[in-house]
């Protein structure tokens, strides 16, 4: 759903809950409050006039849970005023217009929601409804899931600080479902900064390409088998080092680089279904002693990123195609090695 103002000439087009809905329509006229609608979601507040930095740090938020359905911001909001100053508020909303049962409230600083808990968990909200006001359990981990084998983990930090902010930790382990892929395990600063950064990834289809990637929330029976030494049976697949999954072996790789290391770089991709590779070659000077220097782009189309830099040769005299050839030679080896193997 669009995020937008709520608007209660808009908003409330069906029957359910009407009465409800009437008083907070005159509750939202007469305070002057605003309101907006998110994927899921109703939010007030958010950075108060004259804030500066990053929001409420952890411990600031609390959850709210066994709300009476039918009951609205009207009620809650000034509830949980009453304990103190309000930083965020969030009802979780369904489709009909009612709640779902739950809502987050954000409070300025940790203080004022410890005193939240103490003061309103169990508290009679209605007549027979006692809610749950509890410490909101902030998850700040992501996994990614069916990433390619030959990523590094230094391309893969680039490339999530280039599109999320907030990234503290990355690591890459063997894919628990994907045979011969990697899985990421991503912190971040903060809850909403790790919320922020999932909802990026989800819905940014570029990020490797095209090739499928899961994103989720790091579940904790994985996040305890990852962090316990003596559960590695995902290791027993294959060793994070791509080499034996790339290739069938060491020796037939060294047998094809007589071929040619584009031939070799070709097939390798082949075989991992990537694509074929896309050269980009532009020569900038020539030095005294015959040395080329020339500037490449290497684009595979399932990899994360491309390769690139510069690269010298000795090849003044050779026309200019072969010139480019043997820059993508060049440019070849030198990824097939940055991949790891050991050319002989």
């Amino acid at each position: 759903m669009a995020q937008q103002d709520l608007d209660p000439e808009l908003m409330w087009i069906n029957a359910v809950n009407t009465v409800n809905k009437i008083a907070l329509k005159t509750w939202v006229k007469t305070t002057g409050i605003n309101l907006v609608q998110v994927n899921g979601q109703r939010k007030y507040g958010g950075p108060p006039p004259g804030w500066v930095g990053e929001g409420p740090g952890c411990g600031s938020e609390v959850f709210i849970g066994k709300l009476p359905q039918d009951m609205y911001e009207d009620k809650l909001i000034p509830l949980f005023q009453s304990i103190g100053k309000l930083y965020e508020f969030r009802l979780m909303m369904t489709f009909s217009g009612l709640n779902r049962g739950f809502a987050y409230a954000r409070y300025m600083n940790r203080r004022s929601a410890t005193a939240a808990i103490t003061a309103l968990n169990g508290h009679e909200i209605q007549k027979g409804s006692r809610i749950v006001v509890c410490k909101s359990t902030e998850k700040c981990e992501l996994s990614l899931d069916g990433l390619p084998c030959l990523l590094e983990q230094e391309q893969l930090k680039l490339l999530l600080q280039s599109m999320t902010t907030g990234l503290v930790e990355l690591s890459l382990h063997p894919s628990p479902a994907k045979k011969i892929e990697l899985m990421a395990v991503v912190k971040y600063s903060s809850h909403r900064a790790a919320a922020m950064a999932k909802k990026k990834l989800v819905e940014d289809t570029q990020l490797l390409c095209g090739h499928p990637l899961t994103v989720d929330w790091l579940k904790c029976d994985l996040k305890q088998k990852l962090c316990n030494p003596s559960a590695h049976a995902l290791d027993s697949r294959w060793q994070i080092n791509p080499q034996p999954s790339l290739c069938e072996t060491t020796a037939s790789l060294q047998c094809d680089l007589l071929l040619g290391a584009v031939a070799t770089l070709n097939t390798l991709c082949q075989r991992m279904k990537f694509g074929k590779p896309v050269f980009l070659t532009k020569f900038l000077n020539l030095s005294s002693c015959g040395w080329l220097r020339f500037w490449y782009q290497v684009v595979i189309p399932g990899y994360v990123v491309p390769f690139s830099g510069y690269e010298w040769f000795i090849g003044e005299n050779l026309p200019v195609e072969e010139k480019h050839e043997k820059a993508k030679e060049v440019v070849a080896l030198k990824i097939l090695t940055a991949l790891g193997y050991t050319i002989g």
